[in-house]
């Protein structure tokens, strides 16, 4: 018989061993939100849940049962077939840890496929990601990247976290680049899954000496950064990054890539063109639709992104360090000397 196991022994298990989380609601709310690194095995569809769910409000509890079962037992091979393929201890959840998971993990164990149940589910694992958020105490000293847009941040830090360094990438996280045009190519995570692989990383690095991340603004596409780590942001040592407007050009249109996404970029451009000049304004959004890109990335940097920064940074003048660079590489091992001089050794 299956095993029923708590948010508790699931994050020890988590420790010990290769565990294998398996989410079995629909791909609808497996979207949603779920619990990191977890495989989507649907007992229903999006359709059949609906389904199953129209039945159970309208009819009875019974028929949705019953229609429920007529669902499931058509794909019960292919399903079972599934699971056998996946190597490692396995642990299944659903909403609430109700009939889903039951069902799911009463089968494989008749199929003698030995599976944990999350007690609580999806639901249990919120409540304790937010209780856990609410009182978070976040210990590491903060090294904060800072720069005027396109001096390659993000390169830098995830550059950072390949060489091993304790990185937090806000912007993975939110699936977002932290700008009005910070979606284009990209589908923003919400609050619930940017909070899941936050407190993942936290929980991960806080026991380091240090932490890197990017200056952030509190709010990145649809997420809302907590206010511990605000406040880790605005007290941290702030590395500033200050690279030629040809190299920050290059690299923005290397992030961007206006060319394949051209209307997204109009109709971004244009819910700030109020905001600046109107000759200049006119002339961003001729070299857009001339396709001639690079031309209007740095006319963008130029009056509105560096008056915009120029403006915030001067909110953090104090416990400054400037790394004037030509590269990426270069504001890396620079980064890399001065956490090593500073804390008097490397990566922990």
């Amino acid at each position: 018989m299956f095993q029923d196991i708590s948010i508790e022994e699931l994050l020890k298990l988590q420790h010990q061993k290769e565990l294998v989380l398996i989410d079995v609601r629909s791909p609808s709310e497996f979207e949603d939100a779920t619990i990191p690194g977890s495989l989507n095995i649907p007992l229903f569809d999006d359709a059949e849940r609906s389904e199953v769910g129209t039945i159970y409000k309208q009819v009875s509890v019974q028929a949705a049962k019953d229609k429920g079962l007529e669902i499931f037992s058509a794909k019960l091979p292919a399903f079972i077939k599934t699971f056998e393929q996946i190597e490692g201890q396995k642990t299944v959840f659903c909403w609430r840890g109700g009939m889903r998971s039951r069902t799911t993990a009463t089968v494989l164990s008749l199929m003698g496929i030995r599976v944990y149940r999350l007690s609580g589910g999806i639901r249990a694992y919120r409540k304790w990601v937010v209780e856990t958020l609410g009182q978070f105490k976040f210990q590491p000293k903060a090294f904060v990247i800072n720069g005027n847009t396109g001096s390659g941040k993000t390169l830098i830090l995830r550059s950072l976290k390949e060489k091993g360094y304790p990185v937090l990438d806000f912007e993975a996280m939110a699936n977002h680049r932290g700008s009005v045009f910070g979606e284009i190519g990209l589908e923003s995570n919400n609050q619930k899954t940017f909070e899941t692989l936050l407190l993942k990383d936290l929980l991960q690095h806080n026991d380091s000496p240090f932490v890197l991340f990017e200056a952030e603004s509190k709010r990145i596409g649809k997420a809302v950064l907590p206010g511990f780590v605000v406040e880790a942001k605005d007290t941290g040592v702030q590395l500033f990054i200050e690279v030629p407007i040809e190299e920050r050009v290059r690299h923005t249109l290397e992030d961007y890539r206006p060319w394949e996404h051209k209307e997204e970029c109009l109709k971004a451009f244009r819910h700030i063109k109020s905001r600046i000049h109107t000759p200049i304004a006119k002339e961003i959004e001729a070299h857009l639709l001339a396709d001639e890109f690079a031309e209007a990335v740095k006319l963008l940097l130029e009056h509105y992104y560096d008056p915009r920064y120029e403006h915030t940074a001067k909110d953090i003048e104090e416990n400054r360090v400037i790394f004037k660079v030509q590269t990426i590489e270069e504001a890396v091992e620079l980064i890399i000397d001065y956490i090593a001089t500073v804390n008097n050794q490397g990566v922990s």
